[in-house]
């Protein structure tokens, strides 16, 4: 799995997925000069352009701009929704679960809440 962390996700899970797995294929959007500080429309579009999955804790306004991308074009990136109140390691344990044991098609809904269980 390729993966893309939006501006307002946690660095210390981000450092932590880094640290336990160093050849995670991660960016941070603020990284990533022709994204940083882009809508979530934008950053949506170049995630799916880029074959990413995006990593948010932003349910608000992220939710809301996938159903609008998802008219628009032919297909929208998948998006893992981590709720801010679980433990960091809990989440970083989640998503490298997610980047070994995952398909293609087990993406085919679009969105994955965390936590799993």
């Amino acid at each position: 799995m390729k993966w893309l962390a939006d501006e307002c996700f946690d660095n210390d899970i981000v450092r932590g997925l880094l640290r336990r797995s160093p050849t995670l294929d991660l960016i941070r959007a603020q990284d990533v000069a022709e994204i940083a500080g882009m809508d979530d429309r934008k950053l949506l579009a170049w995630g799916t352009g880029n074959e990413r999955v995006l990593l948010t804790h932003d349910l608000a306004t992220m939710v809301p701009a996938l159903l609008v991308q998802r008219q628009q074009e032919s297909g929208c990136t998948p998006i893992v929704l981590v709720s801010d109140s679980l433990p960091i390691g809990a989440v970083i344990e989640e998503i490298l679960l997610l980047d070994q044991c995952s398909e293609k098609a087990d993406w085919a809904a679009g969105v994955i809440y965390l936590p799993l269980r």
